[in-house]
């Protein structure tokens, strides 16, 4: 195993023609796809990884200065795949990591027939002309309660995101890996999401780009996707589910799972 694959805890399963990279979101780790794995490794070969700062990967490893801008990510996931040296990959990306593919894309199209974004959002501060749904006096009000009293901010956040209770089992997965994170390095890793504008590299996409999005969700209005499917530079389509929360894969796999296996296997091009 290389540098690299140690570092991001990598994991190969299956086998095919088609290589398939999974990439958590902010909180989780590479089990936030635990739903979805199951029903690819028979025909794919399925990269999973963790993004520095998640809880299973070593906080010694954890730049603040790599990580204080998205780009840090996207030279890691080109890094992993270059270690592994994957030629071609439809990558499906949660959250942020839809944004991280995005960035990689544009250095190295070649690599990538198409991402898949799940929950994905270039910006989510509110701006003139374009609704991100939040302001900024709360997004210093959730640093300043991770900042203050960790465990607690957990326990409110997760039931919020994940858009269920404390005692549903996606829940308290969310909690569970959440909890795995160091706080510093957690809120450092909030603070680069939650106050990044990717709006203007979305034109100089040009893989394709299947945005699937919760009908509710905490952390990005539904009308993001809209803004995604219209702005970027390349061929998209989009897709609302009738899930509920941030975390569809984890909290509603009955109605994701499907529409993922879906866009994995549809090309828009065709």
């Amino acid at each position: 195993m290389g540098i690299v694959e140690e570092a991001h805890n990598v994991r190969i399963l299956g086998s095919g023609d088609q290589t398939i990279v999974l990439a958590h979101g902010f909180g989780t780790d590479q089990s936030v796809w635990k739903h979805l794995v199951p029903h690819l490794v028979d025909d794919h070969r399925v990269i999973l990884f963790d993004n520095m700062g998640a809880g299973p990967t070593n906080p010694d490893y954890f730049d603040f200065d790599r990580y204080s801008s998205l780009e840090g990510y996207a030279y890691d996931l080109l890094a992993i795949l270059e270690e592994l040296r994957v030629t071609s990959c439809i990558l499906v990306g949660h959250s942020v990591s839809a944004i991280v593919g995005m960035l990689a894309s544009i250095n190295r199209p070649d690599l990538f027939t198409k991402v898949i974004c799940v929950s994905a959002s270039p910006r989510y501060l509110n701006d003139v002309d374009y609704f991100g749904g939040f302001e900024q006096e709360e997004l210093e009000q959730l640093f300043e309660a991770m900042r203050s009293n960790y465990k607690a901010w957990v326990s409110g956040f997760a039931p919020l995101a994940v858009g269920g209770d404390m005692d549903s089992v996606a829940v308290q997965e969310f909690s569970r890996t959440l909890f795995n994170i160091r706080p510093d390095i957690a809120l450092s890793v909030a603070q680069t999401i939650f106050q990044s504008d990717m709006r203007e590299m979305l034109g100089l996409v040009s893989v394709p780009c299947h945005i699937l999005q919760s009908s509710k969700d905490l952390a990005v209005p539904v009308v993001v996707s809209e803004y995604l499917h219209k702005h970027l530079g390349s061929d998209s389509i989009v897709e609302v589910m009738s899930s509920d929360g941030h975390l569809p894969q984890l909290s509603c796999p009955d109605i994701v799972i499907p529409v993922l296996l879906r866009h994995i296997r549809f090309n828009i091009l065709d």
